[in-house]
Formats: C-alpha cells, sequence, structure tokens
C-alpha cells in the first residue's frame, strides 16, 4: 500500500488533494461555495448515538448474530418525498424482514436506499435524447430529468437536504406512532398479492407470528420494555456519497468520549463545536446518513471518494464487481478499516449471475486470509441489467435469485457466509423487473413502467426474494447445514 494512505492526516477536506471521479462542473464556484457553506450551518440529518447504534449491529451482522437487508430506490427522485410513497417503501421493507426473521431466527438490520440517494454516477457526461447531445441526468440533487434543465444547478443541493430532513422526519413519525407494530400485522394489506400461494404462506408466518404474541401476553411477558421491542424497529437512512462537497457540509466532529473515574463518558452532544475541537479530541461523522457507499466507479485506491470515506466514524460500504482484483480489495479494507473493527465496512458484491462463479470465490480467499472481519453483502441487481426488445431496461426476477442462491453457495463452500442483501426495490406495483409470481414478462413492462434510472424489483417481487432466502436459510438451519 502507498505509504502515504497510512500516514497523511486526514481532515473532512484532505479529500481534495486528490484525484476525484464523477465529479460536477458547476457553472458558477462561487454559487456553489455559497450553498456548500449554507448547509453546512444546518442541523444534522441523523445523530451520532444512532450511527453507533448501527455500528454496533453491523458488528453483530460480521460476526453471524443477525443479517442485513439493504433496498431502495435507484435514484430517488425529489417528487419521492411524498407521504405514500414513503409508506410503500417502508411497509415492503418491514414485510420482507418479518418474512426473514421468520426463516432465519436471526435479528434483521434493516438499512433503505432513501432520504438521500439523489445523485448517480454515469458512465457518459452526455447522452443523446432525440438526436441532440446534451448532458447526461446526474440525479436531482444536481440537475433534472427534463432535457431542458441539464444544467448543473448549486441550489438542488440544499433542495436535497431539505427533501431527505422531510423524508426522515416522516419516516420517524411512522415508526413512533406503530407503523411497524407487529401487533397489528392486519394493517399490512395484502390485497396486492395476487399470488394465493404466496399470500397464504406470507400469512401463515403472519398468523403464527400473532399466536406466539399472543400466548406471551398471557404468560405476562409483554411488559412495557418488551412491548415497545415490538412496537417499532431501527430502520436506518444510506446513499452513495458521491458529492463530496454536499458530504463534507454534514460532516460534524464529535468529542470522543472521555474516561473519569474508571467510567467512560458519553460522547458530547451531536452538533457542530462552538469552539473547533483538538483533532485527537474529537471523531467525525457524517451526519447526512447512517450509513454511506463507495461506488464501483468512485473507489480508486488514491483517490478522493477513498481519502474521505476513511476518515468518518459510520459504517461504510464498497461496491465490489469483477474489474476489482482480490488483492485490490485487500488494500481497499486496509484503508478503510485499519483498525480491523468487524462490520466497519460491508462489501456490496455486484457480479452478474453468470460472473459470480469466476469472482466471488477469490475475492472471499483473499479477504479470509486477513484479519479483516467485513460484512459480505450480495447486491443481485446492478450485474443483471439487460435491455428488453421494447427498449426498457430491465432486471430478470430469475438471474437476481441465481446470484442470490450462487452467492449463499459459494460463501458456505468456502466457510463464510452471505450476510446480507442489497436490492433495488419499490413498494409499488411497478412493472420494470420481469419474472417472479406475477409472471411478467418484456410485453408487460410498458404497463407500469416509471423509473427514470434503473429497473426496480416491484412489491410482489420483492417479497417473492424475501420469502425465497428465507427459505434457503430455514432448510440450512432444520437440516443442520
Amino acid at each position: 500500500m502507498p505509504e502515504h494512505l497510512l500516514t497523511t492526516v486526514w481532515t473532512p477536506d484532505s479529500w481534495k488533494s486528490k484525484p476525484i471521479k464523477q465529479d460536477v462542473v458547476y457553472d458558477d464556484p462561487k454559487e456553489l461555495e455559497s450553498v456548500v457553506r449554507r448547509v453546512a450551518t444546518l442541523p444534522p440529518l441523523v445523530s451520532q448515538p444512532e450511527i453507533d447504534r448501527l455500528r454496533a449491529q453491523l458488528r453483530d451482522v460480521a460476526e453471524g448474530r443477525a443479517f442485513l437487508l439493504q433496498g431502495g430506490d435507484c435514484a430517488e427522485s425529489f417528487d419521492y418525498c411524498d407521504p405514500t410513497k414513503i409508506e410503500d417503501k417502508l411497509k415492503i421493507l418491514l414485510q420482507m424482514s418479518l418474512v426473514l426473521v421468520w426463516g432465519m431466527r436471526l435479528p434483521i438490520v434493516r438499512i433503505a436506499r432513501m432520504a438521500g440517494q439523489y445523485a448517480k454516477p454515469r458512465s457518459s457526461p452526455y447522452e443523446t435524447v432525440n438526436g441532440e447531445q446534451i448532458l447526461s441526468y446526474r440525479g436531482d440533487n444536481v440537475n433534472s430529468i427534463d432535457p431542458a434543465q441539464r444544467r448543473p444547478d448549486p441550489q438542488r443541493l440544499l433542495s436535497a437536504y431539505f427533501h431527505s430532513a422531510s423524508t426522515i422526519n416522516y419516516v420517524r413519525l411512522l415508526l413512533d406512532s406503530g407503523f411497524a407494530d407487529i401487533h397489528q400485522p392486519e394493517a399490512w394489506d395484502l390485497g396486492y398479492v395476487r399470488n394465493e400461494e404466496i399470500r397464504r404462506e406470507y400469512q401463515t408466518i403472519v398468523n403464527r407470528l400473532t399466536d406466539a404474541l399472543g400466548f406471551m401476553g398471557v404468560i405476562g411477558a409483554t411488559g412495557s420494555g418488551q412491548t415497545a421491542a415490538l412496537s417499532t424497529v431501527d430502520l436506518y437512512t444510506s446513499h452513495e456519497a458521491l458529492l463530496l462537497e454536499y458530504e463534507q457540509a454534514l460532516t460534524r466532529a464529535v468529542a470522543k468520549p472521555t474516561v473519569q473515574g474508571g467510567r467512560k463518558q458519553p460522547y458530547e452532544p451531536s452538533t457542530p463545536p462552538r469552539k473547533p475541537l483538538a483533532p485527537e479530541l474529537c471523531d467525525w461523522y457524517n451526519m447526512s446518513a447512517h450509513f454511506i457507499w463507495i461506488g464501483d466507479r468512485t473507489r480508486q485506491l488514491d483517490g478522493a471518494h477513498m481519502e474521505y470515506f476513511r476518515g468518518v466514524k459510520n459504517p461504510v460500504g464498497v461496491k465490489v464487481g469483477p474489474s476489482m482484483e482480490p488483492a485490490e480489495l485487500v488494500r481497499v479494507l486496509g484503508i478503510l478499516d485499519p483498525l480491523l473493527e468487524p462490520g466497519r465496512v460491508t462489501l456490496i458484491t455486484r457480479y452478474g449471475a453468470g460472473k459470480i462463479g469466476n469472482n466471488l470465490a477469490a475475492h472471499i480467499k483473499a479477504v479470509q486470509a486477513t484479519a479483516h472481519r467485513p460484512v459480505w453483502c450480495c447486491d443481485p441487481c446492478h450485474g443483471n441489467t439487460t435491455t428488453a426488445p421494447t427498449g426498457h431496461k430491465t432486471r430478470s426476477f430469475d438471474a437476481i435469485i441465481s446470484e442470490i442462491t450462487s452467492s449463499i453457495s459459494i460463501h458456505r463452500e468456502l466457510g463464510s457466509r452471505l450476510s446480507g442483501v442489497h436490492l433495488e426495490l419499490t413498494g409499488e406495483h411497478v412493472t420494470e423487473c420481469t419474472g417472479g409470481s406475477q409472471e411478467l414478462s418484456h410485453s408487460d413492462l410498458p404497463n407500469n413502467y416509471q423509473t427514470f434510472c434503473d429497473p426496480r424489483l416491484n412489491y410482489e417481487q420483492s417479497l417473492d426474494i424475501a420469502f425465497k432466502i428465507a427459505k434457503v436459510y430455514q432448510d440450512e438451519r432444520e437440516n443442520g447445514c
């Protein structure tokens, strides 16, 4: 590993000294500076205790005591900051986690791709629309999907902040209001699950859980603490931290805990300190989200994104595809996890059903030869994108399931364990991916194709995946594999 990657002092803006990929060029740099200064004065979107709680839970995932479910839109639109859309997304994640808990007998750590997933990397800065070359759409926090509004606009960073804040606020309101109350499964409408077999299987799980809770109530095992635990859940936010000016503006110093009288004192409140803290007395948290990740296009070892990520206390993810050499993966872990903290890094593998067999095993073996203990998470969506005869970008449900089951098998063969899935999904009844219990075909795609970026699993396809994963792990548990 290059010496300077280990010895240089980290600051929230040290990334500026590194080469950067997927950067956005604004017409007016001074306007950008003004917007970033404004964002830096705004309250954090998440708190340090919440981030630390997720760190502890991902440690459990890395050590096999929990399972990670991460999902949401490919790219959020500001229009998705809508009560119904937020409820739909939250509901499918909660229902999937209920299915997984039942099948796996493990706690589920839920991370949503929401409240900040507004930027998208692109393979080219330009695209052709109606025969005219224009700037590519880079996400709502950069420019508009409207071809006439493709100029990068710094004011959209402010809009991204306030849409994120509104989304997080509504999610917290829902969870605090009993939206996730496991005592009220009848409130989770199954009317859209047209496949009778899936509906019966899900209803069986709900009925068994309801019976179990009723029994616990009879024997007095649902005291106030237990009731609270069954009425709400932790749900964390995440996004690809692509625009580093924005991420830096929401990176805040938090005083390290101190030891007094033999007892560890807690962190100071996670607000910008009135006076600058000495570097050795503080930790830095990205408070735009609980969890952030580096994409496959921005993970250069000596690049700006890797430099930024190495200094924040948040748990972080790295997309790992066929282009990453095993030795490079080890160096990535060395940069991001120098203290060998289990669960600090989540490796989000994305190969494609046809390529996983040639790549995953080598990556697992390379990591096993080190002392790092990352979370192994399968992203079965990105490597399985194709173009349908209708011209729509789509993904095959069968290919997605194939990559998941192959990942489980390869990990098992090597004495490792797949500990999570990362899915692009929606709680809406769109027609963007083919297959699943609805048996959607290419001819069905135009019926309700809504995505302006990559295709998403719909509500029923998402439940299908939860049932299939749960069944695999249930069989493993019952057969003692």
